[in-house]
C-alpha cells in the first residue's frame, strides 16, 4: 500500500492542528486502557503526552514515553511531525483530572464520569456550545483543521455512543488483545440507561437528541470535538481511530457535514474493530496512513504492526498533514527515526 491510501482534493495554505484532551473515569477500570503505566495513571496520559509534543520531553514528572515493551507513545510521532512542519499544535482542555502543564485553550469542562453509575457528561450541551465557539474562532485564521484527541478509555465511551446512536459498531484498543468482553459489558449497562432515558423522552413528547447520548454515555472530548467540527468553516479532517468515527456519527445525527477521517492502517487492520465497515455505515471518507513501521528499522515502532497502540493523539493525522504539505515519505520516516531514537 502507498503511504496514503488516497490524495485529498484540497491543498491547505493555513492548516491548524488541534488536539482535544479529556478524561473518562472508565480508563481507571482495570483492563480497559493500555494508555498508562497503571489503570490509575491513565488519567495522566493526556497531560504528559501534550507536554511531550510541546517540549520534546517530560519535565513535570519522571516518565518514559514508551510502553513496557518499548513501543513509543503516539505522542512521539505527533511531536516528530510538528517539528518537521515547524507547527505548534493547539491543545483544548475539554475536561481533565489534572491541570495541564502546557498552554491550553480551556473550555472549563469536567472529566467524564463512569456512565454505568450516572450521566457521564452532565454538561454535554454546554460543552458542545463552547466547542462551537472554538470552531468559529479557528475559522478566522485557518482553512484546514486537523482535529485529534487524547482520551484514555475513550474507545469504550465511543462504543457506548455509537451503539446509542443505533450503529452496530465495534471499536479498537491500545492493547494488542482488545478487551472486547469488558467493553461490551460496560456498553450493555450504558445502553440500558440510554433506552430508559429515551423512553422518558418519548412519554414527554421530546425528540431524540444526539447530545443526550454523550451526556449519558460519552466523554467531554466528544461534546467539544463535535462542537468544533460543526462550526469550523474550512475543511475538517478528524485525526484518529474509532473515537473519531463517533464524532463523525454524532455530526451526521445533528444534520452537519460528515468530515473525512484519517487514521493508521494499524487501526484499519484490527479485526476486532471493524473500522472500515463502521466508516461506511456513517458515510465518512477515510484516509489511511501506512508509515511502513515493519521495515522502518525501529523495533518499538514495529510493534504497531502487531496491534500495540496503533494510533493516538492525532499521530496518523500528523503524518497525513506532513505528506499533503509536501514532505516526502523519506523525510517523514527520517524525522520519525530521529525523534524516537531520543527516548
Amino acid at each position: 500500500m502507498p503511504f496514503l491510501s488516497g490524495i485529498p482534493p484540497f491543498r491547505p495554505e493555513r492548516p491548524v492542528f488541534a488536539i482535544v484532551l479529556g478524561n473518562t473515569l472508565l480508563s481507571t477500570v482495570p483492563g480497559i486502557s493500555a494508555a498508562g503505566m497503571s489503570p490509575e495513571k491513565t488519567v495522566l496520559t493526556p497531560v504528559l503526552d501534550s507536554e511531550l509534543i510541546t517540549h520534546g520531553d517530560i519535565r513535570s514528572r519522571k516518565w518514559k514515553p514508551n510502553t513496557p515493551t518499548g513501543c513509543p507513545t503516539p505522542a512521539v510521532i505527533t511531536r516528530a511531525m510538528m517539528t518537521l512542519l515547524g507547527m505548534v499544535p493547539l491543545f483544548v482542555n475539554s475536561g481533565l483530572t489534572t491541570q495541564p502543564v502546557i498552554p491550553c485553550l480551556d473550555v472549563y469542562g469536567e472529566p467524564g464520569k463512569d456512565p454505568r453509575e450516572g450521566d457521564a457528561v452532565p454538561r454535554a450541551h454546554e460543552l458542545y456550545a463552547r466547542g462551537e465557539q472554538v470552531g468559529r474562532f479557528l475559522s478566522q485564521s485557518a482553512d484546514l483543521l486537523l482535529l485529534g484527541e487524547c482520551v484514555p478509555g475513550g474507545t469504550t465511551t465511543a462504543l457506548c455512543v455509537l451503539r446509542g446512536l443505533g450503529i452496530p459498531a465495534s471499536v479498537s484498543s491500545s492493547f494488542v488483545n482488545n478487551p472486547v468482553a469488558l467493553k461490551e459489558a460496560i456498553c450493555a449497562r450504558v445502553q440500558e440507561r440510554i433506552q430508559a432515558d429515551e423512553a422518558k423522552g418519548i412519554r414527554a413528547g421530546n425528540t431524540k437528541d444526539p447530545l443526550d447520548i454523550i451526556r449519558i454515555g460519552g466523554d467531554p472530548m466528544l461534546a467539544v470535538a463535535v462542537g468544533i467540527a460543526a462550526s469550523f468553516k474550512g475543511e475538517t479532517v478528524l485525526a484518529g481511530g474509532t473515537q473519531m468515527l463517533a464524532v463523525a456519527a454524532l455530526l451526521r445525527e445533528l444534520g452537519k457535514k460528515v468530515p473525512s477521517v484519517v487514521t493508521t492502517v494499524y487501526v484499519r487492520d484490527d479485526p476486532s474493530a471493524g473500522f472500515a465497515a463502521t466508516a461506511v455505515m456513517i458515510g465518512a471518507r477515510v484516509y489511511y496512513v501506512d508509515p511502513g513501521f515493519a521495515s522502518i528499522g525501529h523495533t518499538g515502532l514495529a510493534r504497531y504492526c502487531v496491534g500495540e497502540v496503533k494510533e493516538g493523539i492525532g499521530a496518523g493525522g500528523a503524518m497525513f498533514l506532513a505528506r499533503i504539505m509536501g514532505k516526502s515519505e523519506e523525510e517523514i520516516r527520517e524525522a520519525l527515526l530521529t525523534t524516537v531514537s531520543g527516548y
